[in-house]
Protein backbone atom coordinates (compact mmCIF):
# COMPACT_ATOMS: atom_id res chain seq x y z
CA UNK A 1 0.00 0.00 0.00
CA UNK A 2 2.80 2.43 0.81
CA UNK A 3 4.64 1.93 -2.80
CA UNK A 4 1.32 3.75 -4.09
CA UNK A 5 0.78 6.13 -1.22
CA UNK A 6 4.62 7.65 -0.80
CA UNK A 7 4.92 8.24 -4.10
CA UNK A 8 1.77 9.72 -4.32
CA UNK A 9 2.35 11.96 -1.51
CA UNK A 10 5.83 12.89 -2.91
CA UNK A 11 3.55 14.57 -6.25
CA UNK A 12 2.53 17.31 -3.80
CA UNK A 13 6.41 18.95 -3.51
CA UNK A 14 7.13 17.86 -6.94
CA UNK A 15 3.80 19.87 -8.02
CA UNK A 16 4.88 22.85 -6.08
CA UNK A 17 8.43 22.88 -6.78
CA UNK A 18 8.68 22.27 -10.41
CA UNK A 19 9.67 24.89 -12.58
CA UNK A 20 6.27 26.08 -14.83
CA UNK A 21 7.52 24.99 -17.71
CA UNK A 22 8.28 21.17 -16.61
CA UNK A 23 4.95 21.49 -14.83
CA UNK A 24 2.95 19.27 -16.63
CA UNK A 25 5.60 17.01 -18.07
CA UNK A 26 6.96 16.38 -14.21
CA UNK A 27 3.64 15.49 -12.81
CA UNK A 28 1.84 13.47 -15.75
CA UNK A 29 4.78 11.43 -15.94
CA UNK A 30 5.31 10.50 -12.22
CA UNK A 31 1.02 10.17 -12.14
CA UNK A 32 1.75 7.83 -14.59
CA UNK A 33 4.78 5.72 -13.47
CA UNK A 34 2.04 5.62 -9.96
CA UNK A 35 -0.78 4.00 -12.38
CA UNK A 36 1.40 1.56 -13.03
CA UNK A 37 3.04 -0.09 -10.47
CA UNK A 38 -0.67 0.05 -8.97
CA UNK A 39 -1.53 -2.42 -11.53
CA UNK A 40 0.73 -4.62 -9.03
CA UNK A 41 -2.63 -5.25 -6.67
CA UNK A 42 -4.51 -7.17 -9.36
CA UNK A 43 -1.92 -9.83 -8.79
CA UNK A 44 -4.05 -13.06 -7.36
CA UNK A 45 -3.49 -13.81 -3.86
CA UNK A 46 -4.65 -16.66 -1.49
CA UNK A 47 -5.74 -14.19 1.84
CA UNK A 48 -9.46 -12.00 1.29
CA UNK A 49 -7.40 -9.20 2.47
CA UNK A 50 -3.44 -8.36 0.89
CA UNK A 51 -1.45 -5.17 2.75
CA UNK A 52 -3.46 -5.87 5.93
CA UNK A 53 -2.92 -3.27 8.55
CA UNK A 54 -5.13 -2.19 11.64
CA UNK A 55 -6.59 0.62 9.54
CA UNK A 56 -6.13 -0.50 5.99
CA UNK A 57 -6.07 -3.20 3.82
CA UNK A 58 -7.37 -4.21 -0.43
CA UNK A 59 -9.60 -6.76 -0.53
CA UNK A 60 -11.56 -7.96 -4.27
CA UNK A 61 -14.02 -5.15 -4.03
CA UNK A 62 -11.32 -2.12 -3.43
CA UNK A 63 -8.64 -3.19 -5.95
CA UNK A 64 -10.19 -2.48 -9.64
CA UNK A 65 -11.55 1.08 -7.47
CA UNK A 66 -7.88 1.89 -6.43
CA UNK A 67 -6.35 0.92 -9.76
CA UNK A 68 -9.04 3.14 -11.18
CA UNK A 69 -8.47 6.39 -9.16
CA UNK A 70 -4.61 5.87 -10.05
CA UNK A 71 -5.12 5.83 -13.15
CA UNK A 72 -7.46 8.63 -13.60
CA UNK A 73 -4.97 11.37 -12.00
CA UNK A 74 -2.69 11.14 -15.09
CA UNK A 75 -5.78 11.27 -17.23
CA UNK A 76 -7.28 14.56 -15.53
CA UNK A 77 -3.81 15.87 -15.32
CA UNK A 78 -3.61 15.67 -18.81
CA UNK A 79 -7.10 16.54 -19.95
CA UNK A 80 -6.57 19.89 -17.74
CA UNK A 81 -3.48 21.29 -19.29
CA UNK A 82 -5.36 23.45 -22.18
CA UNK A 83 -8.34 24.35 -19.79
CA UNK A 84 -5.64 26.31 -17.28
CA UNK A 85 -2.79 26.67 -20.05
CA UNK A 86 -3.38 30.84 -20.33
CA UNK A 87 -4.17 30.80 -16.03
CA UNK A 88 -0.48 32.31 -13.62
CA UNK A 89 1.78 29.52 -12.60
CA UNK A 90 0.74 29.57 -8.48
CA UNK A 91 -3.22 28.87 -9.95
CA UNK A 92 -2.00 25.98 -11.99
CA UNK A 93 0.22 24.48 -9.04
CA UNK A 94 -2.71 25.24 -6.24
CA UNK A 95 -5.00 23.06 -9.40
CA UNK A 96 -2.98 20.26 -9.80
CA UNK A 97 -2.19 19.75 -5.58
CA UNK A 98 -5.99 20.01 -5.24
CA UNK A 99 -6.28 17.19 -7.26
CA UNK A 100 -3.38 15.16 -5.78
CA UNK A 101 -4.77 15.84 -2.29
CA UNK A 102 -8.42 14.44 -3.68
CA UNK A 103 -6.64 11.19 -5.00
CA UNK A 104 -4.56 10.71 -1.55
CA UNK A 105 -8.53 11.24 -0.08
CA UNK A 106 -9.76 8.31 -2.32
CA UNK A 107 -7.19 6.35 -2.20
CA UNK A 108 -7.31 5.86 1.92
CA UNK A 109 -11.16 5.81 1.50
CA UNK A 110 -11.10 2.96 -0.76
CA UNK A 111 -8.45 0.81 1.49
CA UNK A 112 -9.93 2.11 4.77
CA UNK A 113 -10.67 -0.82 7.11
CA UNK A 114 -11.68 1.06 9.96
CA UNK A 115 -15.30 2.91 9.66
CA UNK A 116 -13.14 5.95 10.80
CA UNK A 117 -10.34 6.75 8.73
CA UNK A 118 -13.36 5.65 6.09
CA UNK A 119 -16.21 8.45 6.95
CA UNK A 120 -12.72 11.00 7.38
CA UNK A 121 -11.84 10.18 4.06
CA UNK A 122 -15.29 10.17 2.73
CA UNK A 123 -15.63 13.63 3.67
CA UNK A 124 -12.41 15.17 2.87
CA UNK A 125 -12.82 14.21 -0.22
CA UNK A 126 -15.48 16.86 -0.52
CA UNK A 127 -13.35 19.80 0.11
CA UNK A 128 -10.61 19.37 -2.89
CA UNK A 129 -13.79 18.82 -5.27
CA UNK A 130 -15.44 22.30 -4.20
CA UNK A 131 -12.45 24.06 -4.70
CA UNK A 132 -12.22 22.66 -7.97
CA UNK A 133 -16.12 23.81 -8.77
CA UNK A 134 -15.80 26.94 -7.14
CA UNK A 135 -12.47 28.13 -7.91
CA UNK A 136 -12.25 26.53 -12.01
CA UNK A 137 -15.71 26.33 -13.21
CA UNK A 138 -16.96 27.80 -16.03
CA UNK A 139 -19.83 29.68 -15.48
CA UNK A 140 -21.04 32.35 -12.37
CA UNK A 141 -23.68 29.46 -11.40
CA UNK A 142 -20.45 27.21 -10.16
CA UNK A 143 -21.46 28.92 -6.60
CA UNK A 144 -24.52 27.71 -6.14
CA UNK A 145 -23.79 24.32 -7.48
CA UNK A 146 -20.91 24.28 -5.05
CA UNK A 147 -23.11 25.04 -1.76
CA UNK A 148 -26.07 22.10 -3.50
CA UNK A 149 -22.65 19.67 -3.18
CA UNK A 150 -21.75 20.87 0.02
CA UNK A 151 -25.22 20.75 1.88
CA UNK A 152 -26.31 17.84 0.09
CA UNK A 153 -23.09 15.59 1.15
CA UNK A 154 -23.37 17.14 4.96
CA UNK A 155 -26.38 17.23 5.70
CA UNK A 156 -26.86 13.46 4.36
CA UNK A 157 -23.63 12.41 6.33
CA UNK A 158 -24.26 14.00 9.52
CA UNK A 159 -26.36 11.36 10.87
CA UNK A 160 -23.69 8.50 9.13
CA UNK A 161 -20.97 9.61 12.05
CA UNK A 162 -23.65 9.57 14.57
CA UNK A 163 -24.67 5.84 13.69
CA UNK A 164 -20.64 4.95 13.63
CA UNK A 165 -20.32 6.30 17.33
CA UNK A 166 -23.48 4.52 18.16
CA UNK A 167 -21.84 1.62 17.08
CA UNK A 168 -18.98 2.09 18.64
CA UNK A 169 -20.41 2.27 21.77
CA UNK A 170 -22.44 -0.86 21.47
CA UNK A 171 -19.47 -2.87 19.70
CA UNK A 172 -16.56 -1.33 21.11
CA UNK A 173 -14.70 -1.94 17.85
CA UNK A 174 -15.39 -0.30 13.60
CA UNK A 175 -12.94 -2.57 12.50
CA UNK A 176 -14.88 -3.82 9.04
CA UNK A 177 -13.36 -7.61 9.31
CA UNK A 178 -14.62 -8.16 12.88
CA UNK A 179 -17.77 -6.01 12.55
CA UNK A 180 -18.70 -8.74 10.03
CA UNK A 181 -18.54 -11.40 12.65
CA UNK A 182 -20.18 -9.61 15.17
CA UNK A 183 -22.97 -6.93 14.69
CA UNK A 184 -24.98 -5.79 17.88
CA UNK A 185 -28.66 -7.23 18.56
CA UNK A 186 -31.42 -4.64 19.48
CA UNK A 187 -33.94 -5.22 21.35
CA UNK A 188 -35.83 -2.34 20.30
CA UNK A 189 -36.42 -2.54 16.82
CA UNK A 190 -36.67 1.17 15.78
CA UNK A 191 -33.10 1.61 16.89
CA UNK A 192 -32.10 -0.70 14.23
CA UNK A 193 -34.50 0.87 11.56
CA UNK A 194 -32.87 4.28 12.71
CA UNK A 195 -29.61 2.87 12.97
CA UNK A 196 -29.39 1.50 9.64
CA UNK A 197 -31.20 4.10 7.26
CA UNK A 198 -28.30 6.77 8.76
CA UNK A 199 -25.78 4.23 7.56
CA UNK A 200 -27.10 4.06 4.30
CA UNK A 201 -28.26 7.72 3.66
CA UNK A 202 -24.84 9.61 3.18
CA UNK A 203 -24.16 6.93 0.74
CA UNK A 204 -27.66 7.17 -1.42
CA UNK A 205 -26.76 10.79 -1.82
CA UNK A 206 -23.39 10.13 -2.84
CA UNK A 207 -24.34 7.97 -5.06
CA UNK A 208 -26.79 9.50 -6.08
CA UNK A 209 -30.37 7.84 -5.41
CA UNK A 210 -32.78 9.54 -7.48
CA UNK A 211 -34.88 11.85 -5.80
CA UNK A 212 -31.62 12.99 -3.47
CA UNK A 213 -29.25 13.51 -7.02
CA UNK A 214 -30.43 17.46 -7.76
CA UNK A 215 -26.75 18.50 -6.95
CA UNK A 216 -25.11 15.90 -9.56
CA UNK A 217 -26.45 17.74 -12.41
CA UNK A 218 -25.50 20.95 -11.09
CA UNK A 219 -22.19 20.28 -9.82
CA UNK A 220 -21.58 18.07 -13.29
CA UNK A 221 -22.45 20.94 -15.57
CA UNK A 222 -20.40 23.56 -13.93
CA UNK A 223 -16.99 21.87 -13.10
CA UNK A 224 -13.63 21.79 -14.72
CA UNK A 225 -12.91 19.25 -16.65
CA UNK A 226 -11.30 17.25 -14.07
CA UNK A 227 -13.85 17.85 -12.13
CA UNK A 228 -16.59 16.26 -14.35
CA UNK A 229 -14.01 13.25 -14.96
CA UNK A 230 -13.78 13.16 -10.81
CA UNK A 231 -17.06 13.25 -10.24
CA UNK A 232 -18.29 10.65 -12.77
CA UNK A 233 -15.19 8.06 -12.57
CA UNK A 234 -14.63 7.96 -9.14
CA UNK A 235 -17.24 10.21 -6.45
CA UNK A 236 -19.90 8.45 -7.23
CA UNK A 237 -18.58 5.31 -6.52
CA UNK A 238 -17.62 6.35 -3.48
CA UNK A 239 -21.51 6.08 -2.28
CA UNK A 240 -21.46 2.81 -4.43
CA UNK A 241 -18.70 1.32 -2.45
CA UNK A 242 -20.23 2.39 1.14
CA UNK A 243 -23.66 0.79 0.16
CA UNK A 244 -21.53 -2.32 -0.74
CA UNK A 245 -19.47 -2.34 2.32
CA UNK A 246 -22.16 -1.46 4.91
CA UNK A 247 -25.05 -3.55 3.57
CA UNK A 248 -23.16 -6.93 4.79
CA UNK A 249 -23.05 -5.35 7.71
CA UNK A 250 -26.92 -4.21 8.09
CA UNK A 251 -29.40 -6.75 10.02
CA UNK A 252 -30.60 -9.11 7.48
CA UNK A 253 -34.11 -9.02 9.09
CA UNK A 254 -34.81 -5.49 8.06
CA UNK A 255 -34.15 -6.57 4.38
CA UNK A 256 -37.37 -4.39 3.90
CA UNK A 257 -36.21 -1.39 4.43
CA UNK A 258 -34.32 -1.44 0.97
CA UNK A 259 -37.87 -1.71 -1.22
CA UNK A 260 -37.72 2.09 -1.49
CA UNK A 261 -34.54 2.54 -2.15
CA UNK A 262 -34.67 -0.06 -4.86
CA UNK A 263 -37.97 0.99 -6.16
CA UNK A 264 -36.81 4.90 -6.53
CA UNK A 265 -32.79 3.37 -7.81
CA UNK A 266 -35.42 1.84 -10.55
CA UNK A 267 -37.67 4.21 -11.44
CA UNK A 268 -35.14 6.86 -11.71
CA UNK A 269 -33.42 5.15 -14.19
CA UNK A 270 -36.48 5.11 -16.31
CA UNK A 271 -36.74 9.20 -15.37
CA UNK A 272 -32.83 9.85 -16.05
CA UNK A 273 -32.93 8.57 -19.29
CA UNK A 274 -36.08 10.16 -20.38
CA UNK A 275 -34.68 13.62 -18.99
CA UNK A 276 -31.50 12.77 -21.25
CA UNK A 277 -34.25 12.34 -24.26
CA UNK A 278 -35.15 16.16 -24.16
CA UNK A 279 -31.73 18.01 -22.81
CA UNK A 280 -29.40 20.93 -24.66
CA UNK A 281 -26.88 20.73 -22.82
CA UNK A 282 -24.45 17.97 -23.43
CA UNK A 283 -22.67 18.06 -20.05
CA UNK A 284 -26.10 18.05 -18.44
CA UNK A 285 -26.89 14.92 -20.51
CA UNK A 286 -23.68 12.86 -19.80
CA UNK A 287 -24.27 14.38 -15.75
CA UNK A 288 -28.24 12.35 -16.19
CA UNK A 289 -26.56 8.90 -18.14
CA UNK A 290 -24.77 8.72 -15.11
CA UNK A 291 -27.22 9.15 -12.43
CA UNK A 292 -29.14 6.22 -15.04
CA UNK A 293 -26.59 3.83 -15.03
CA UNK A 294 -25.99 4.49 -10.92
CA UNK A 295 -29.90 3.46 -10.26
CA UNK A 296 -29.09 0.06 -12.15
CA UNK A 297 -25.10 -0.13 -9.83
CA UNK A 298 -27.67 0.86 -5.98
CA UNK A 299 -30.34 -2.12 -6.89
CA UNK A 300 -27.48 -4.75 -7.70
CA UNK A 301 -25.66 -3.51 -4.54
CA UNK A 302 -29.23 -3.51 -2.45
CA UNK A 303 -29.87 -7.11 -3.68
CA UNK A 304 -26.72 -8.55 -1.97
CA UNK A 305 -26.41 -11.49 -4.12
CA UNK A 306 -23.07 -12.69 -5.34
CA UNK A 307 -24.12 -11.97 -9.16
CA UNK A 308 -25.01 -8.91 -8.19
CA UNK A 309 -22.37 -7.28 -6.17
CA UNK A 310 -20.00 -8.56 -9.20
CA UNK A 311 -22.09 -7.05 -11.68
CA UNK A 312 -21.89 -3.79 -9.62
CA UNK A 313 -18.40 -4.01 -9.83
CA UNK A 314 -18.20 -4.15 -13.50
CA UNK A 315 -20.34 -1.42 -13.63
CA UNK A 316 -18.72 0.74 -11.46
CA UNK A 317 -15.32 0.09 -12.96
CA UNK A 318 -16.74 0.36 -16.76
CA UNK A 319 -18.97 3.21 -16.48
CA UNK A 320 -16.01 5.24 -14.50
CA UNK A 321 -14.20 5.05 -17.97
CA UNK A 322 -16.79 5.26 -20.18
CA UNK A 323 -18.14 8.56 -18.52
CA UNK A 324 -14.78 10.15 -17.62
CA UNK A 325 -13.79 9.29 -21.76
CA UNK A 326 -17.34 11.47 -22.58
CA UNK A 327 -17.01 14.18 -20.39
CA UNK A 328 -13.36 14.38 -22.54
CA UNK A 329 -15.15 14.53 -25.24
CA UNK A 330 -17.52 17.17 -24.33
CA UNK A 331 -14.41 19.09 -23.33
CA UNK A 332 -12.72 19.03 -26.66
CA UNK A 333 -16.08 20.62 -28.40
CA UNK A 334 -16.44 23.02 -25.73
CA UNK A 335 -12.87 24.66 -26.05
CA UNK A 336 -13.31 24.85 -29.73
CA UNK A 337 -16.98 25.99 -30.21
CA UNK A 338 -16.96 27.73 -26.36
CA UNK A 339 -20.59 26.32 -26.55
CA UNK A 340 -22.32 23.02 -24.63
CA UNK A 341 -25.66 23.49 -26.56
CA UNK A 342 -25.88 20.63 -28.61
CA UNK A 343 -27.38 22.17 -31.79
CA UNK A 344 -24.19 24.83 -31.44
CA UNK A 345 -21.63 21.76 -31.57
CA UNK A 346 -23.26 19.87 -34.84
CA UNK A 347 -21.91 18.49 -37.98
CA UNK A 348 -18.13 18.47 -36.49
CA UNK A 349 -17.22 15.11 -37.71
CA UNK A 350 -16.17 16.10 -41.67
CA UNK A 351 -13.66 18.52 -39.46
CA UNK A 352 -12.28 16.37 -37.00
CA UNK A 353 -13.10 12.93 -38.46
CA UNK A 354 -10.16 11.46 -35.77
CA UNK A 355 -12.78 12.92 -32.83
CA UNK A 356 -15.44 11.48 -34.99
CA UNK A 357 -14.77 7.89 -34.33
CA UNK A 358 -13.29 8.54 -30.51
CA UNK A 359 -17.18 9.45 -30.05
CA UNK A 360 -18.40 6.28 -32.01
CA UNK A 361 -16.32 4.11 -29.52
CA UNK A 362 -17.46 5.91 -26.38
CA UNK A 363 -21.37 6.11 -27.30
CA UNK A 364 -20.94 2.24 -28.33
CA UNK A 365 -19.32 1.53 -24.73
CA UNK A 366 -21.93 3.72 -22.94
CA UNK A 367 -25.19 1.74 -24.92
CA UNK A 368 -23.40 -1.54 -23.71
CA UNK A 369 -22.70 -2.56 -27.16
CA UNK A 370 -21.27 -6.42 -26.99
CA UNK A 371 -18.46 -7.39 -26.09
CA UNK A 372 -17.43 -4.57 -24.13
CA UNK A 373 -17.80 -4.92 -19.87
CA UNK A 374 -20.58 -2.51 -19.84
CA UNK A 375 -23.08 -5.49 -21.03
CA UNK A 376 -21.87 -8.37 -19.02
CA UNK A 377 -22.57 -5.57 -15.57
CA UNK A 378 -26.24 -4.90 -17.22
CA UNK A 379 -26.74 -8.28 -17.44
CA UNK A 380 -25.24 -9.54 -14.94
CA UNK A 381 -27.47 -7.31 -12.94
CA UNK A 382 -30.56 -7.47 -14.74
CA UNK A 383 -30.65 -11.19 -14.27
CA UNK A 384 -30.14 -11.26 -10.28
CA UNK A 385 -33.01 -8.39 -10.52
CA UNK A 386 -35.29 -10.47 -12.61
CA UNK A 387 -34.69 -13.74 -10.03
CA UNK A 388 -35.41 -11.44 -7.57
CA UNK A 389 -38.24 -9.95 -9.16
CA UNK A 390 -39.83 -10.73 -12.43
CA UNK A 391 -41.53 -7.16 -12.88
CA UNK A 392 -38.12 -5.22 -12.96
CA UNK A 393 -37.45 -6.49 -16.46
CA UNK A 394 -40.05 -3.59 -17.55
CA UNK A 395 -38.10 -1.29 -15.65
CA UNK A 396 -34.67 -2.32 -16.47
CA UNK A 397 -35.96 -3.41 -20.08
CA UNK A 398 -37.27 0.21 -21.37
CA UNK A 399 -34.23 1.80 -19.60
CA UNK A 400 -31.61 -0.03 -21.72
CA UNK A 401 -34.10 1.02 -24.71
CA UNK A 402 -33.95 4.62 -23.67
CA UNK A 403 -30.25 4.69 -23.24
CA UNK A 404 -29.08 3.34 -26.74
CA UNK A 405 -31.80 6.40 -27.93
CA UNK A 406 -30.08 8.93 -25.82
CA UNK A 407 -26.68 8.10 -27.05
CA UNK A 408 -27.30 7.55 -30.78
CA UNK A 409 -29.26 11.33 -30.14
CA UNK A 410 -26.11 12.75 -28.77
CA UNK A 411 -23.48 11.56 -30.95
CA UNK A 412 -26.01 12.01 -34.41
CA UNK A 413 -26.41 16.17 -33.10
CA UNK A 414 -22.93 16.55 -32.12
CA UNK A 415 -21.35 14.45 -35.42
CA UNK A 416 -23.75 14.83 -38.18
CA UNK A 417 -25.49 17.40 -39.87
CA UNK A 418 -24.95 21.04 -41.01
CA UNK A 419 -21.89 22.46 -39.18
CA UNK A 420 -23.49 25.90 -37.44
CA UNK A 421 -22.75 29.02 -39.09
CA UNK A 422 -21.29 30.30 -35.75
CA UNK A 423 -18.30 28.27 -35.86
CA UNK A 424 -15.73 29.95 -38.67
CA UNK A 425 -12.09 28.39 -37.25
CA UNK A 426 -11.75 25.20 -35.60
CA UNK A 427 -8.10 24.35 -34.40
CA UNK A 428 -7.11 20.52 -35.18
CA UNK A 429 -7.31 17.92 -32.83
CA UNK A 430 -3.84 17.45 -30.54
CA UNK A 431 -1.75 14.56 -30.25
CA UNK A 432 -2.50 15.20 -26.69
CA UNK A 433 -6.30 14.91 -26.64
CA UNK A 434 -5.76 11.86 -28.81
CA UNK A 435 -3.14 9.78 -26.23
CA UNK A 436 -6.03 10.45 -23.45
CA UNK A 437 -8.46 8.86 -25.31
CA UNK A 438 -6.45 6.38 -25.98
CA UNK A 439 -5.82 6.05 -22.37
CA UNK A 440 -9.35 5.51 -21.54
CA UNK A 441 -10.57 2.86 -24.06
CA UNK A 442 -7.38 0.91 -24.00
CA UNK A 443 -8.28 -0.70 -20.48
CA UNK A 444 -11.81 -0.62 -21.79
CA UNK A 445 -10.63 -2.71 -24.79
CA UNK A 446 -8.27 -5.26 -22.60
CA UNK A 447 -10.81 -5.46 -19.47
CA UNK A 448 -12.97 -7.66 -22.30
CA UNK A 449 -10.78 -10.27 -22.41
CA UNK A 450 -10.29 -10.93 -18.56
CA UNK A 451 -13.36 -8.95 -16.98
CA UNK A 452 -12.80 -11.09 -13.83
CA UNK A 453 -10.19 -9.41 -12.24
CA UNK A 454 -12.81 -6.32 -11.63
CA UNK A 455 -16.02 -8.73 -11.15
CA UNK A 456 -15.05 -9.01 -7.05
CA UNK A 457 -14.45 -12.41 -7.13
CA UNK A 458 -11.10 -14.14 -6.09
CA UNK A 459 -8.95 -15.03 -9.08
Amino acid sequence: MLKIIIPTIMLLPTALLSPPSLLWTNTTTHSLLIATISLQWFLPSYYPHKNLTPWTGIDQISTPLLVLSSWLLPLMILASQNHTNYEPPARKQIYTSSLITLQLFMLSAFSATELTLFYISFEATLIPTLILITRWGNQPERLSAGTYLMFYTLISSLPLLIAILHLHTQTGTLHLPTLKLFFPYYNNPWTAIILNLALLMAFMVKAPLYGLHLWLPKAHVEAPIAGSMLLAALLLKLGIYGIMRLTILTDHALNYLYYPFLALALWGMLMTSSICLRQTDLKALIAYSSISHMGLAIAGSLIQTHWSFSGTMILMISHGLTSSMLFCLANTNYERTHSRILLLTRGLQPILPLMGTWWLLAALTNMSLPPTTNLMAELTIMTSLFNWSPTTITLTGTTTLLTSLYTLFMVLTTQRGVLPTNITYTQNSSTREHLLMTLHTLPMLLLILKPQIISGMPL
